[in-house]
């Protein structure tokens, strides 16, 4: 099980990791990817709130990759760096789907149905994977 929720944290903390590299550091570039919302579907101030959580998310989701890491290699640390990083995990995911939600009860256009279905994906992904993570984690632990 430690194996096999080293490879999920380490894929997905690298694919969103790298996302919002690109996100935080050309936006333009991550809409044209379709990482973020294009203009015509999205109001300015969301706009401007993905970019700002990119770089956020920069300074605390390179832990997700590097818990991967640590249970792959069986590090005595892991579970400590599975808790933190499960924990940012739920966190991101369930914080940015509220966000949007409060948006769009704002009436603040947040994107195509499309991007709205994909962006409530990946939170949902995000607290799956942080679940498992702090569940493994708590069990080795014990």
């Amino acid at each position: 099980m430690t194996v096999a929720l080293g490879i999920v944290a380490l894929f997905v903390g690298s694919v969103v990791l790298v996302g919002q590299l690109v996100s935080g550091t050309d936006f333009s570039l991550a809409q044209r990817l379709g990482l973020q919302e294009r203009d015509e579907g999205s109001d300015a101030l969301h706009r401007r709130l993905e970019l700002s959580t990119a770089r956020w998310d920069l300074l605390v989701l390179w832990s997700l990759p590097l818990a991967g890491v640590a249970m792959l290699i069986d590090a005595s640390w892991w579970p400590w760096v599975a808790l933190i990083a499960g924990g940012i995990c739920v966190d991101a995911g369930g914080r940015e789907a509220a966000k949007v939600l409060g948006l769009i009860a704002q009436r603040i256009r947040v994107g195509s149905r499309r991007e709205r279905r994909n962006l409530f994906g990946l939170f949902a992904l995000l607290v799956a994977v942080g679940l498992a993570l702090i569940a493994h984690s708590l069990v080795v632990l014990a």
